[in-house]
């Protein structure tokens, strides 16, 4: 393709919008443009890297026996309030109304969708194992959308679902798409770990995710390096030790506390450590006050409080202080769980069972209460972890220390068991005749997302710097002079050459500055670089690679050698 002709409008500044890295690169090097918040065209090069992308998940899809078909995006009402997730599902579906007043959403996921489907065809067990899979746009209305195509409004995403007979094959199905995906994300040279997740709206028991690693990650990850333990911070498991002396249980006393309200200050008023305190947080839910009280030196992790309640996390909010008030008796930072409004709901994190002679909040303003204990002064709903994770706890597998790092989740796998075949009424005869619900199984891969993190991971300080199999083009052909006849007729050689041979080649034969040529095609990064300049009537040329800064003066009859060589490297074949 001639430059000359390609619609890439590239900038010379990070957009004030942009956050990260990719956001920034994207909107540089004319890959994306933003419509409106959340929402962005795919231009002509970062549609090419898409395509590539999908390219490989398909073949790795095609491979593991999946089937590509493509659904509706536009989904009824019916089918999501079968499954109890119309309003489960929470703000981010995008709703709408059609001019007969029937109710739709625009699918954030398919889980019903297919369901639905295979309940409507799949009549027997002798035509299951079932792997169904699309590559689609969802759509998810975001409270916030930010870092670009990191967390869109509109998103490209291949979904998947296996329709199993039990759950042993369910389990075999899981395994062939946990395959699936290290290929995928291994050809695409991401560094990524595989790590238990939380299934939360998806549903079911078991979930993992591949995070591809980069600081600008939204995802926190807890992982041990002495053993393959990994977790999401939401999922991860707290081993809190705790002091292995028992303290004779004292006398609770109340104490003058004025303005001390966190945890911070109460450590100066008391000096002692952060531990010795039973920190409560208040929420609301359908308008109901919820007091959770945990180790003073933790954070509470929200993500096990709902699932534990059984809720979705839009339906847990932060309590104003009108409700802690009249639930406490005292100000907002003097909340405890002695002498509470009759019918709280009060829940304990299991530690705080097993802690003697705590100081808690004393339900009466500026004031704390010392000494207080378990059972005998006060009692709630005992979870065994309700903590969030930090670096420097203990695995829960091994013991050793673990330690944290940001990854994008560029895929997820869960194992949804029959909620949703139970949901939709899906069932098949099994070899006895019996009625059974299809056991499934939900796989996704967010395809814009995964460009995103490439370029998280493979950039510098000038401009993106893509593998090979990803790159917009393999090779660029930047010519410095294009009134001189000797340099466009070599260029021009080159570039048929390499064309014929499946390479896929831009040809920059702008009339622009050297300069300007430089610095772009170092900003879209493609990764194999010729440059025709004044020896071009010798038949020279200079040929470097974009992660390199080592370039070489070669004849030109050596260049298609050389290409041929980066691609075996990649283990890509051209003709």
């Amino acid at each position: 393709m001639r430059m000359s002709k390609m619609y890439i409008p590239t900038l010379k500044e990070d957009p004030t919008e942009a956050e990260i890295v990719s956001h920034k690169l994207l909107l540089r090097a004319g890959m994306i443009r933003q419509l409106v918040s959340g929402v962005y065209s795919y231009l002509p090069l970062g549609y090419k890297v898409i395509k590539k992308v999908e390219k490989i998940v398909r073949e790795e899809m095609d491979a593991s026996g999946s089937q590509e078909l493509l659904m509706s995006a536009i989904q009824p009402k019916e089918l999501w309030e079968a499954t109890g997730r119309w309003e489960n599902f929470g703000p981010e579906m995008w709703k709408l109304t059609d001019r007969n007043n029937r109710e739709f959403c625009l699918g954030p996921t398919h889980e019903e969708y297919f369901t639905n489907l295979i309940k409507n065809e799949i009549k027997s067990y002798k035509q299951l194992p079932l792997n169904l899979y699309q590559i689609q746009t969802k759509y998810r209305d975001e409270k916030r959308p930010r870092f670009g195509l990191m967390r869109g409004r509109e998103f490209i995403m291949k979904d998947a679902y296996s329709f199993d007979t039990n759950v042993e094959n369910m389990q075999k199905a899981y395994d062939i798409m946990w395959k699936a995906y290290d290929n995928v994300f291994t050809r695409l040279k991401l560094n990524y770990k595989v790590v238990q997740g939380d299934t939360g709206a998806m549903g079911g028991r078991v979930s993992h995710e591949f995070m591809a690693m980069s600081d600008a990650g939204e995802g926190l990850i807890a992982y041990c390096n002495h053993c393959d333990y990994a977790a999401t911070d939401e999922k991860a498991v707290v081993v809190y030790n705790l002091e292995d002396t028992k303290p004779k249980e004292l006398e609770t006393e109340k104490v003058y506390t004025p303005n001390a309200k966190t945890i911070e200050e109460l450590v100066d008023l008391f000096n002692i450590d952060k531990s010795r305190f039973g920190k409560a947080i208040v929420y609301t839910v359908d308008g109901e006050a919820i007091v959770v009280i945990i180790p003073g030196d933790r954070e509470l992790n929200e993500t096990k409080l709902t699932n534990y309640l059984g809720l979705s996390g839009h339906e847990l909010e932060m309590a104003d202080e009108s409700i802690i008030l009249d639930i406490s008796g005292a100000n907002k930072g003097f909340t405890g769980p002695i002498g509470l409004k009759k019918g709280t709901r009060l829940i304990v994190d299991s530690r705080i069972t097993k802690m003697k002679n705590l100081i808690v909040g004393g339900n009466e303003t500026d004031y704390h209460i010392k000494n207080a204990n378990y059972g005998r002064d006060f009692q709630g709903e005992v979870v065994e972890d309700l903590l969030l994770v930090k670096e420097g706890d203990r695995c829960p597998k091994c013991n050793e220390t673990l330690l944290m790092a940001r990854g994008i989740e560029v895929g997820n796998i869960f194992q949804l068991g029959t909620k949703y075949s139970e949901g939709i009424g899906a069932k098949f005869l099994d070899e006895n005749g019996k009625e059974q619900y299809f056991v499934m199984g939900s796989y996704g891969i967010g395809v814009t997302r995964t460009v995103a993190a490439i370029i998280e991971q493979y950039h510098d300080e000038k401009g993106i710097m893509w593998p090979l199999n990803t790159a917009p083009y393999h090779v660029i052909i930047t010519i410095i002079n294009t009134k001189n006849e000797d340099q466009m007729n070599l260029g021009e050689k080159l570039y048929k050459e390499l064309t014929d041979i499946g390479v896929e080649v831009l040809l920059d034969d702008r009339t622009e500055r050297a300069g300007v040529k430089f610095n772009d095609r170092d900003l879209i990064g493609i990764p194999i670089r010729v440059t025709v300049g004044k020896r071009a009537s010798e038949s020279i040329v200079e040929y470097s690679l974009r992660t390199s800064d080592e370039k070489q003066e070669v004849d030109e009859k050596e260049i298609l050698e050389l290409v041929k060589n980066e691609f075996k490297k990649a283990n890509l074949t051209i003709r």
